[in-house]
């Protein structure tokens, strides 16, 4: 993981010089915008993978001495079925239903979608029944 913090770490770098660029340069606001986000989501990648390699250390594939059944064995856990998702995908379209007929069905949208992802994330964080 520490080769993709490396690499991510300098597409981050390449959107900041461009960000400030063209912020310089050309007085877009809405240029510059895209650029930060640009840099803000490649700095994000590039600290989970660092994260990532501090908490784990280098993984089989990293070294040149790894073999194929260091990788051998269960990947993660993966749920079975859920059905949090089809809230969420459902909060959203009524979310996007209400940007066209207005700010009140947009915030019950903004409620259907905080409660599938409440319920999304605290779907395992008790013992089953």
């Amino acid at each position: 993981m520490k080769t993709e913090a490396i690499l991510f770490a300098g597409v981050a770098g390449f959107f900041l010089v461009t960000d400030v660029l063209y912020a310089l340069w050309s007085k877009d606001p809405a240029g510059t915008a895209a650029l930060t986000v640009a840099f803000l989501m490649a700095l994000l990648v590039s600290f989970v993978f660092a994260t990532n390699y501090r908490r784990k250390g280098l993984r089989p594939e990293d070294r040149k001495e790894g073999e194929v059944h260091e990788r051998a064995g269960p990947v993660d856990f993966f749920p079975p079925h859920s059905a949090w998702p089809v809230l969420i995908a459902t909060g959203a379209a009524v979310v996007a239903l209400g940007t066209v007929f207005g700010l009140w069905l947009f915030l019950i949208g903004v409620g259907v979608v905080l409660a599938g992802l409440c319920g999304m994330v605290f779907q395992f964080s008790r013992p089953p029944l």
